[in-house]
């Protein structure tokens, strides 16, 4: 299950709708290890394509770098589909690169970049399959309480 904030959520949701008419894209990182998707970085579509995402391979590279020192890793990473369903095409599957992240889609098909509801969903994709899974939309995420055996 995807546990993400909701003003993370609908910070990507704003970041689909304004490109719209063209896909959007970007990662939220979090703590290496974690499942926590804290840190959202909006990224450009290299491709400028309605029908196509690509991360620039120089910013991409940027990014694993800064999530690197600060040892982070890809939580989530997503994009938004401007005419089809939130559902993974051929071509985002074979792109899945990232076992542990959940794969957002966010369909802007029916409204566009104006006010109305999107399709919100997440995916895992292992080995070129693909599972949806529930998302939980919280107003904040738990703080991390780390026991301490004595």
């Amino acid at each position: 299950m995807l546990r993400i904030e909701r003003a993370t959520r609908d910070a990507i949701v704003a970041h689909a709708k304004r490109d719209h008419p063209d896909e959007a894209c970007g990662i939220v990182a979090g703590p290496a290890g974690s499942d926590r998707a804290e840190r959202l970085v909006e990224m450009v579509n290299a491709a400028g394509s309605p029908t196509f995402y690509e991360f620039d391979s120089l910013d991409l590279l940027a990014l694993y770098r800064e999530m690197d020192d600060r040892d982070e890793e890809p939580v989530v990473v997503y994009h938004s589909h401007t005419a089809t369903e939130a559902y993974p095409s051929r071509t985002d599957i074979g792109l899945a690169s990232e076992p542990n992240a959940h794969y957002v889609l966010v369909s802007t098909r029916e409204h566009g970049n104006n006010d109305g509801p999107v399709e919100f969903r997440s995916y895992r994709i292992v080995d070129g399959v693909v599972t949806e899974e529930p998302v939980e939309v919280v107003e904040q995420l738990p703080t991390n309480t780390v026991e301490s055996e004595s």
